[in-house]
């Protein structure tokens, strides 16, 4: 008998580990996969195609460092609507510009949080009047110091 999750959307404990262990090494192989959960090379590829499909394995990504590349500024840029009648397109209204790492809709007074990473001060600044001109809203800016951990694997 398998174990099983209630509810909607539920994943087999199989599947859950599976999943934890992608999420921990994204690039680990067929083979090293069906050792960590315990299953063979078959039966894991036929699960992983399973679980891509239903949209629960979503991608496979590299990290980068945004020191490397020449973007060491990281900031969340908080939009707030100036006129609160205007329609909530922000996403499309931003999607052009690729300082924009993430988008997310929010609860609160803001809308929507925005991280972006930058090369300099003065790129944040001049990303702040595109935003602006482009969104029509109003921003507050936090400018990330340093980064203790991001990107941790979800408590599967």
């Amino acid at each position: 008998m398998s174990e099983r999750n209630t509810g909607p959307g539920a994943l087999e404990a199989t599947d859950r580990a599976i999943l934890r262990e992608l999420a921990r090494d994204g690039r680990c192989s067929f083979t090293e996969l069906a050792e960590r959960v315990g299953l063979s090379v078959s039966a894991v590829h036929q699960r992983v195609r399973r679980l891509e499909q239903r949209g629960a394995l979503q991608g496979y990504t590299a990290k980068v460092d945004g020191e490397q590349i020449g973007l060491p500024l990281t900031a969340f840029i908080s939009l707030t609507p100036i006129d609160p009648a205007a329609p909530d397109d922000y996403p499309q209204r931003l999607q052009h510009l690729p300082e924009i790492e993430s988008c997310y809709s929010v609860a609160g007074d803001e809308s929507y949080i925005l991280q972006v990473r930058v090369a300099s001060p003065l790129g944040l600044e001049d990303l702040l009047r595109q935003i602006r001109e482009a969104a029509k809203v109003s921003t507050r800016t936090t400018v990330v110091l340093s980064t203790p951990f991001e990107n941790r694997p979800p408590a599967i």
